[in-house]
């Protein structure tokens, strides 16, 4: 590896160390936030609720922390990764622990999607030379490691392939290395796209490209604490290449210069290098030619001669003078650029005076101003007047005004910066005119942004607005251009996915600060400030408040007004800005008289460099802002800083929108400058304003990690082996095997054509599962090869242990045999008797050889058989592997067509679909175009024949309609507009052409503008029909609104008529609010049940779990038993094995052996059998364990299913308001896109919409009077019905106030006595605040003598107050509640600290709590995402029977609403025939009782009132019919008669009714019998497929009320936390406010005690301010009495009304007593009545108040809540909805109340009646109202326990689902256990079998051996010796164990003859 190697490449050995894939397998690593490192490595050991223990990796050191701050930890795989989008687990930690490792190991490139991210060394790397060039060269992206040269080459190689502007996008904090990094990219592109070989001027372009660098350090750089080199100005350098890749030319561009530098520097910080360079390098003649002087000599140099190490400045001044020389600036030019350099060091050394009796400046030494007209060719004395006394315009005259010191040394500076600023920019364009000399005609350009990074300090300003505008515009850039490259992936690849523009997410930031009206933004009022005469930072910041203060953007900071003004939110966070001196930075003002003089200079330079002075702002338009006529300028005179700085913005955003952005993102890791140092914080800070963690948010919400199908077969197939068949399979549908066997959320994953996409987080699961599998797989090799070690060893150990006891027999036998004498007979005689045994012996070995040989004949036989079935066999191995060979080869070639052929049609495809969409989209203009055709031709038609009706007036809307035709007919024609619109271009083309020869800018500029300006001609038609088509909109608007007036005069005429039947709508208003009242119970049942379904849902859970712990204790048992059987096989095993040793002991033992033996095995029979019925019963038990665990999985799977369905809700439930979203997004983008292009063509066409407008306000005037005088109207009606209940109101208040003012003039009284107790506290409470302040203990003579001094005082005050008497006697109350006052705040004082503090914690909580709330959020976003696909499967699965339900739910719906009609219509006619009957009965009673009458009629209004629900549509006749009752009660007799007829008309009618309502009956019911009989056999059929939707449909629904409830809560979480945060900010103001007047009160006292003059001047006051309190509450006391007066005025009127209303009832009491009595009893029940009306009205203005915060609440949730914005919305507009139906409802009572009042004097009767309606409808309504507040309480109490039941919910949910992962992984092992008790079992089986079988084979051994024995011994017995004696020899030689036992057997017998 190479010395560059090291920084590039990652060491792979160190990152796949087996070692850590192991620890992270075995340990749950997490990472922790951390104060010192940012996060740490540490293992959850516990889990407590909401809280985890972890365990810090470094230390051991264990911390509980909450679960919302810990973050996942990658696998190791992942370590050093090269691109962090590639990161499984997505978050802040894993991108910063990422980071730090590569750059701890020396890798400062890194990847982050579309970013490279570069972290500053600090020391010099070898990755820059040629051969790393070489290197890069040609290569792509992913094939090299990160660099710098990478992104280069990428954007170079797509320039030439694509034919597409590319850019290249540096931003980063000052030090970061932009600068640097910008350097490497031309050094780059200088090398790669050299032209020298074919031109005869060998590299002087790419020489002068990188020479251009050092003369823009000299001039634009700095020296800061930060950065050595620090560029203070932003740059845009666009290089300009040809067809052929050569570069033609250049071009930079200047952002932002920060010419503040020049005058004055902060603390160890340097101005501009240039002037070091200047001072240090100048030779003798040129410091002569110059004037230059020493270091120490100007003021401007604030820090003296400040070095750089390892930097010469005099070597680096000989660097820029060859810089110029290459770059062919002349000497005289240079010369001129160095003096304007020292004319500005020399201004600075210009110093003012201020005169003795005047403000006006004055200069004492001129020395340096006659070196400045010296140095920029000015006179000395005009220079010095202009300076201090300017000639200023005032009026038409100029006057002389003499400038104060301070204005004299803001204009010497401000002349200063703009000298500088405008040879800086002269600078600039000389650069570019030298690189913009070839002839050579651009294709195409790279372009190269150098800008200062997103900056958030303590207090920012215009500079770091302006800084954080640019970055907001290049983040949406960015958003968009990931936006666009995912579309383009996710489309290439074939995956579905709803793509979303985060683009968006900046744009209302954006809109804050350019909007230019509607509101204004910023940048807006700041102009419109700068045009005010009388305009401060203050009136601007007013005004941004004023006008911004509701954007969800723009808050008003918490801090105190001397810190921030205002604050916004950008996306790296949120922004204090100060506004000091903002309108005089945006201004830029000049002293114009000096500029005029420079404009004049005798230095052709100067001139030059001052030539556009009537640009400038005056300092006369800011100094003289106060005198009249003194700012009246122009608009257009000049521009202010931000109009230029907004226009240069939106040309650089305009040509980066046209390029393919690449973006470079620096990094400093710490501020000492240190190489290998990287502070987490710091880098963490950067992160988040560079917008990296942005991007990382938003691959979040996709799918971040693509892993190829190779790959991923090759690593993951190990968890599904046998999933893939054997045999070759195309490696997409193996991935979709291998993925359907791992059983993957479809929301997980998707399968494109080449890779498979995953969602964050998913391959960290699989590399978790993968690793337990490996682990499984070695833990089973290891027991395996453990397993045959042993058994190779017991193996053995057995032959050892059988060949010792071989040994040990031979050598006791031969110890026996040794002595014998028989056996040394033996032993000589053997040999002699082998010698008869030699032919038979050889007889034998012949066979045997015969034998062998045979079998060796047979045995060549056959391996010549095989050795030519061999041959054979490898022939045809050999003949396939070449036909293999070459058919891999056929393969190999038949791919590569087949990847080129794919390609080529993916190509064609591509320019298919384009060419395609390209078709569609003419095609759709087309469309539009004839469209918008034939709707014009209608239009016009509709125009020409309303234009004859209208009146004279409108005549110019016909002369513009007239012109609107022409338009029109003109539209047909599209050249003659394309013409009009080519004219309009060429001209802007000319004045874009002059502006270009202006500035020398080059062609390759034009050629853009040109393409730009084709761009705009297509906009600008389409916003020319935009316009046209709202013209049109505005003209039917205006149409509608005519006719709306016309109906509106028709109707104001109609309103009397209209208040009749506001009684009808009454009736049916309160029908519907019953219908609400029944929805509202129905809600609540369902609640219940809701509530019931979870309670049981929770039972079954117990229950699971009970039988969960069931099936536990049944396994352990079940394992106990096993090892239980286990232990006695073993011990059966090593009995049958000391048997068998046994019975191999005692084969030759006697009879009673035997018996032994036989006993012994009826034992191992009894044996076998117990192991048969242990057998048996364990497999009986391995059956019911099998059964039990199969139940609890299904249960478990049923779970499952459920949560599947929940989550199938929860999409539903979303996918709406996405689509909903997502459209509104859409439109959004599209109107602001229209927006932007057509604001450069908007003045043209306003005064056409002007003159529209004002039409428009015409008619919305008319329109607005029309309707006030409808509102008039209502008004004068409400007020006729409030005016009483007003008075009574203000009467029974002004009762109180008098009381109340009785009581006060008691309390003074008694005050007045109580002084001097108050004297003796006053002593005490100072005594108390000498005990406090320990330090004023010596003053306590002074003490006592200040409070004799307040006695004297107080006696005063008290003859005063004796004086005043009754005005103090009201007004001493308020002084002691005043004292009162004081001494709680006093006591208060420490509580309130306390309180403070708790609220400043609780705040901090709440803030947190707020973040988690919002994390939680944005993951139940992402999780509503996953689960939107879950119901389009839903949906296709329920379409098929959906289609079958249609039908037949459509034919019952038909026959339902029969059914419903036929038995609605048989309802009324009852209910009606029942009502006339019962008035029919009244009237009958009424006749004899006039008592009874009135009972009877109140029971049956009351009886009509409740069955109103039943009865809709026979309101109105009710009404006549209460009408023709009012008559009757005039007329009884008449009524009599006619209601006899009635009835009789009605029994008929009832008679009818009932036979049709029983011919209906039976026709229903046969048409239902029939339709039954048909649909029964359709029905059966599909009965079981409806239960099982309707179980699914009740699981659904279940699941989104749950969702619901949880997405509720959480929103009255928000609004508390919300609520709780404000009321925590209201109490700190307040407790703030009140310990500023406790410490002002303190500070009041200590300065009493210190001087008693002072104290008395303060009584003095304070005796003031009582006089003006009692002035004021004299003032209250008269507004009081005036009120009591009024109101005593309007008791009397009402007492008045009444007593005429009391003589027109005594007149009519005279006919009826009772109905008197009757009458009094209702006018005390209305006053209570309308009491309650005004406690409902009270009510209600409460909860608008409420309903007012609420709708503050929902704006700040819609900033923080996007995603639930519509749901909020319209759960506030149906509240809405509901506040307005009760307002009207009220009002039409009120409305119905005062016609009745009208009423009530005309008729008696009519009132009566109309009285007993009213008072049975307010009863039913406040019973109802009351029932309401009932239901409404109850339903918050049953909501809160619901919100808790759902938070227990929640947490059950979320243990489930720990329950349900730990179960399934129970399960798991259990059924890896069942498998091997399973195989235990077998082998167990397989053992007893083999035992069975070897047990057998010994019995029958044992058997052979009894009879060999008992051949032995009749042998023996016949005598037959020697034939024994040798066969044991023989066979002593030959066996081992079985000739063994028989020599055992041997010497017994010999031993019966001797």
């Amino acid at each position: 590896m190479s010395a560059a190697d090291k920084f590039l490449y990652v060491d792979r050995n160190m990152v796949n160390n087996p070692l850590a894939q192991a620890d992270w397998a075995t340990k749950k690593l997490v990472w922790v936030p951390s104060e010192r490192l940012g996060f740490e490595a540490g293992c959850v050991k516990e889990e407590r609720g909401d809280e985890c223990v972890v365990e810090l990796a470094d230390s051991g050191k264990k911390i509980s922390v909450n679960k919302d701050d810990i973050q996942k930890m990658n696998p190791p795989k992942f370590s050093k990764v090269e691109d962090m989008a590639e990161l499984t687990c997505l978050n802040e930690a894993s991108v910063l622990h990422n980071l730090k490792e590569r750059y701890y190991s020396g890798l400062i490139y890194t990847y982050s999607g579309l970013f490279c991210v570069v972290i500053n060394p600090y020391k010099n790397l070898p990755i820059y030379s040629e051969e790393i060039v070489d290197m890069y060269k040609g290569k792509k992206r992913h094939e090299m490691p990160p660099h710098i040269y990478a992104i280069t080459d990428t954007s170079y190689r797509s320039m030439m392939q694509d034919r597409e502007d590319q850019s290249i996008l540096c931003t980063g904090e000052s030090g970061a290395g932009k600068t640097e990094n910008t350097k490497k990219v031309i050094q780059y592109l200088a090398h790669v796209a050299s032209s020298h070989k074919t031109k005869k001027d060998q590299g002087e372009l790419e020489k002068q490209l990188l020479q251009a660098n050092p003369i823009l350090e000299a001039f634009g750089n700095g020296k800061t604490v930060k950065n050595d080199n620090s560029s203070r100005f932003g740059k845009f350098i666009r290089i300009n290449f040809d067809v052929n890749g050569y570069i033609v030319g250049a071009n930079i561009e200047t952002y932002l210069l920060e010419k503040s530098r020049a005058i004055r520097q902060a603390k160890d910080e340097r101005t501009f290098h240039i002037f070091y360079y200047l001072l240090t390098g100048a030779g003798d003649k040129l410091r002569n030619e110059l004037l230059l002087e020493n270091y120490n000599n100007y003021r401007f140099l604030s820090n003296g001669n400040v070095t750089i190490p390892g930097q010469q400045d005099k070597d680096l001044f000989t660097e820029t003078l060859e810089a110029f020389r290459i770059m062919s600036i002349p000497e005289d030019e240079q010369i001129g650029l160095l003096k304007v350099v020292a004319s500005v060091l020399q201004l600075g050394n210009m110093s003012f005076k201020k005169e003795r009796h005047t403000d006006q400046a004055s200069m004492p030494d001129d020395t340096a101003a006659q070196k400045v007209s010296h140095l920029m060719g000015m006179n000395v004395t005009d220079f010095t007047r202009a300076i201090l006394s300017p000639r200023i315009k005032v009026g038409r005259d100029f006057v002389q005004k003499a400038q104060t010191q301070e204005q004299a040394e803001f204009a010497v500076e401000a002349l200063a910066k703009a000298t500088y600023e405008r040879m800086f920019r002269w600078l600039v364009m000389r650069i570019n005119k030298a690189l913009d000399k070839t002839k050579r005609q651009g294709a195409s350009f790279i372009g190269i942004l150098d800008i200062a990074g997103f900056e958030i300090f303590e207090l920012n300003s215009f500079e770091q607005l302006c800084i954080n505008y640019t970055n907001e515009k290049l983040q949406q850039l960015f958003n968009h251009t990931m936006f666009i490259l995912e579309q383009e992936e996710y489309q290439r690849e074939g995956i579905e996915w709803s793509f979303i523009d985060f683009g968006l997410d900046l744009q209302p930031c954006i809109e804050l600060i350019e909007k230019p009206a509607s509101p204004p933004g910023i940048l807006a009022l700041l102009d419109e400030e700068c045009w005010f005469p009388k305009a401060t930072d203050k009136s601007f910041v007013e005004k941004v408040l004023q006008e911004q203060g509701t954007h969800p953007k723009f808050f008003k900071p918490k801090k105190l007004k001397d810190e921030a003004d205002f604050c916004i939110i950008h996306y790296a966070g949120k922004v204090d800005y100060k506004a000091d001196e903002w309108l005089m930075k945006n201004m830029d003002p000049l002293n114009d008289n000096v500029a005029s003089l420079l404009n004049q200079s005798t230095d052709k330079f100067v001139s030059e460099l001052w030539k556009d002075v009537d640009r400038i702002v005056g300092l006369d338009k800011v100094s003289m802002s106060d005198m009249p006529g003194a700012f009246k300028t122009r608009k257009g005179m000049f521009r202010t800083v931000g109009q230029l700085y907004k226009e240069q913005l939106s040309k650089l955003m305009a040509t980066l929108r046209n390029t393919n952005p690449n973006f470079v993102r620096c990094i400093i890791p710490n501020h000492e400058k240190k190489a290998g140092k990287l502070d987490p914080h710091l880098v963490l800070d950067q992160l988040r304003c560079n917008g990296v963690l942005e991007g990382i948010r938003i691959c979040r919400q996709g799918f971040p990690n693509r892993i190829v199908f190779q790959e991923f077969r090759q690593r993951y197939e190990i968890l599904t082996p046998n999933a893939i068949p054997k045999g070759f399979m195309d490696g997409k549908q193996a991935c979709v095997l291998m993925i359907k066997s791992l059983e993957l959320d479809p929301n997980l994953f998707r399968i494109g054509q080449s890779k498979v996409f995953f969602r964050a987080g998913v391959l960290a699961h699989l590399e978790e599962e993968r690793d337990m599998k490996i682990t499984d797989i070695i833990i089973s090799f290891q027991a395996w090869c453990r397993g045959y070690v042993a058994r190779k060893a017991f193996a053995k150990r057995q032959q050892q242990l059988t060949a010792m006891k071989v040994i040990q027999r031979n050598c006791a036998a031969y110890l026996k045999l040794r002595n014998w004498q028989w056996w040394r007979l033996f032993t000589k005689v053997k040999p002699l008797l082998q010698v008869s045994r030699q032919e038979e012996e050889m007889q034998a070995k012949d066979d045997e050889l015969v034998k062998v040989k045979e079998k060796h004949l047979y045995a060549e036989q056959q391996l010549q058989e095989m050795e030519e079935k061999q041959h054979q066999m490898s022939a045809e191995k050999m003949a396939l592997q070449e036909q293999l060979q070459a058919e891999t080869e056929l393969c190999a070639e038949a791919e590569e067509m087949r990847a080129r052929l794919a390609a080529r049609k993916q190509e064609l495809e591509e320019i298919l679909h384009d060419l395609e969409a390209r078709v569609e989209e003419e095609e759709e203009r087309s469309s539009q175009l004839q469209g918008e055709k034939k709707k014009m031709q209608q239009n016009i038609g509709d125009l020409e024949q309303q234009l004859d009706e209208e009146e004279a007036a409108r005549q110019k809307l016909q002369l513009e309609k007239v012109t609107l035709e022409a338009k029109m007919k003109k539209i047909e024609d599209d050249v003659m507009i394309l013409d009009d619109q080519n004219n309009k271009l060429i001209k802007e083309k000319k004045l874009m052409e002059e502006r270009i020869s202006e500035f020398t800018t080059n062609l390759t500029e034009e050629e853009e503008k040109s393409k730009s300006l084709q761009k705009l001609k297509t906009k600008h038609e389409a916003m020319i029909t935009d316009l046209e088509d709202r013209l049109r909109r505005e003209e039917k608007q205006r149409q509608e609104l005519e006719k709306n007036r016309r109906k509106l005069d028709g109707d104001f005429n109609e309103i009397h008529d209209q208040i009749a039947e506001l009684q009808a709508q009454i009736a049916e208003l309160r029908a519907q609010l019953a219908k609400k009242e029944e929805e509202l119970q129905a809600a609540l049942a369902r609640i219940e049940e809701e509530a019931a379904q979870k309670n049981l849902a929770q039972k079954k859970i117990r229950e699971l779990e009970a039988q969960l712990s069931e099936l536990q204790e049944d396994l352990e048992l079940e394992k106990q038993a096993r090892t239980k059987a286990e232990k006695h096989r073993r011990d059966l095993g090593e009995e049958l094995e000391a048997l068998k040793t046994e019975l191999e002991d005692t084969l030759d033992s006697t009879a009673a052996q035997q018996e032994l033996r036989s006993k012994r095995e009826t034992e191992v029979a009894h044996l076998k059998r117990t192991l048969d019925d242990e057998a048996k019963v364990h497999e009986q038990q391995l059956v019911e364990v099998r059964q039990k665990h199969a139940q609890a999985f299904d249960e478990l799977n049923e779970q499952l299913e459920q949560a599947k369905r929940n989550k199938v809700s929860m999409e539903k439930a979303k996918q709406a308001l996405e689509s909903e979203r997502n459209e509104l997004a859409i439109e959004m983008q599209t109107l602001m896109q229209g927006k932007g292009d057509s604001e450069h063509r908007r003045k043209k066409a306003e005064a056409q919409v002007q003159e529209l407008l004002l039409k428009h306000s015409e008619s919305e005037r008319q329109r607005l009077e029309q309707a006030e005088k409808l509102a008039k109207v209502q008004t004068e009606l409400e007020n006729v019905t409030t005016v009483l209940s007003d008075l009574e109101g203000k009467s029974i208040k002004a009762t109180k106030d008098c009381s109340a003012v009785e009581s006060q003039l008691q309390d003074v009284q008694e005050l007045l006595q109580e002084e001097t107790r108050q004297k003796l506290s006053n002593s005490t409470r100072l005594r108390q605040l000498e005990e406090e302040q320990s330090g004023l203990r010596e003053q306590l003579e002074e003490e006592e003598e200040a409070k004799r001094n307040v006695e004297k005082q107080l006696q005063i005050v008290q003859a005063q107050l004796l004086e005043m008497k009754k005005k103090v006697e009201q007004d001493a109350g308020c002084l002691e509640t005043a004292e009162e006052g004081k001494k709680r705040l006093q006591r208060d004082l420490e509580g309130l600290n306390q309180r403070m503090e708790e609220k400043c914690s609780a705040f901090e909580k709440l803030d947190k709590t707020k973040t988690r709330l919002q994390q939680e959020l944005d993951d139940m976003l992402v999780d509503q995402d996953h689960l939107r696909q879950i119901v389009s499967n839903l949906e296709k699965k329920q379409k098929k029977f959906d289609q079958m339900l249609a039908e037949e739910k459509n034919i019952s719906a038909r026959y339902a609403e029969e059914r419903d009609k036929a038995e609605a219509e048989a309802r009324e006619k009852e209910t009606r025939a029942l009502a006339l009957t019962r008035e029919l009965d009244s009237l009958m009673d009424i006749k004899d009782e006039v008592d009874r009458n009135n009972k009877l009629l109140r029971a049956e209004m009351e009886d009509l009132v409740s069955s109103k629900d039943d009865v809709g549509k026979s309101v109105h006749e009710l009404e006549k019919a209460k009408r023709a009752m009012e008559q009757q009660l005039e007329e009884m007799k008449t009524q009599l008669e006619e209601l006899e007829d009635e009835l009789q008309g009605t029994e008929d009618a009832k008679l009818r009714l009932e036979v049709n309502m029983q011919a209906m009956k039976a026709q229903y019911e046969r048409d239902l019998s029939g339709r039954d009989e048909m649909g029964e056999e359709k029905k059966r059929a599909l009965v079981k497929q409806v239960r099982e939707m309707e179980m699914e449909l009740e699981d659904e629904r279940k699941q989104r009320s749950a969702a619901v409830a949880g997405r509720k809560k959480l929103e009255l979480d928000l609004k508390e936390l919300e609520a709780g945060i404000d009321m925590a900010n209201k109490n700190r103001d307040e407790a703030l406010k009140q310990l500023k007047k406790i410490q002002a009160q303190m500070k009041d006292l200590i300065r009493e005690l210190e001087d008693t003059r002072m104290s008395r001047e303060e009584i003095l006051a304070q005796s003031k301010e009582t006089e003006k309190k009692l002035k004021g509450m004299e003032a209250e006391m008269l507004q009081m009495q005036e009120e009591l007066a009024a109101a005593e005025r309007v008791k009397r009127q009402a007492q008045q009304e009444r007593d005429e209303l009391q003589d027109e009832i005594n007149n009519q009491a005279t006919k009826n007593a009772q109905v008197v009595e009757e009458r009094r009893r209702l006018e005390a029940r209305i006053a209570q009545l309308e009491e309650e009306l005004e406690e409902e009205q009270c009510n209600t203005e409460l909860t608008n108040d409420r309903l007012k915060k609420a709708v503050l609440q929902t704006d700040q949730m819609n900033v923080e809540l996007t995603a639930e914005r519509s749901t909020c919305q319209r759960v506030e507009g149906a509240r809405c909805q509901l506040e307005r139906q009760n307002k009207e409802l009220k009002l039409k009572l009120q409305e119905l109340e005062g016609t009745v009042k009208s009423k009530y004097k005309a008729n008696m009767a009519a009132l009566e009646s109309k009285i007993a309606a009213l008072e049975e409808q307010l009863d039913m309504e406040t019973r109802e109202r009351q029932g309401a507040t009932k239901i409404v309480r109850r339903t918050e109490k049953k909501l809160k326990e619901v919100i808790l039941q759902v938070d227990d919910e929640r947490r059950n949910t979320e243990q489930f689902k720990d329950q349900v992962d730990k179960l399934n992984s129970r399960m798991k092992q259990l059924k890896r256990q069942l498998e091997e008790a399973e195989e235990e079992a077998q082998r167990a089986n397989a053992n007893r079998r083999k035992l069975q079988r070897e047990l057998e084979d010994a019995t029958e051994s044992a058997d052979v051996m009894n009879r060999e024995v008992t051949t032995l011994k009749n042998k023996l017995r016949r005598g037959d010796f020697p034939f024994t004696v040798r066969r044991t020899v023989t066979r002593q030689g030959i066996e081992s164990d079985e000739d063994s036992e028989s020599k055992s057997e041997t010497p017994e017998p010999e031993r019966k003859p001797e």
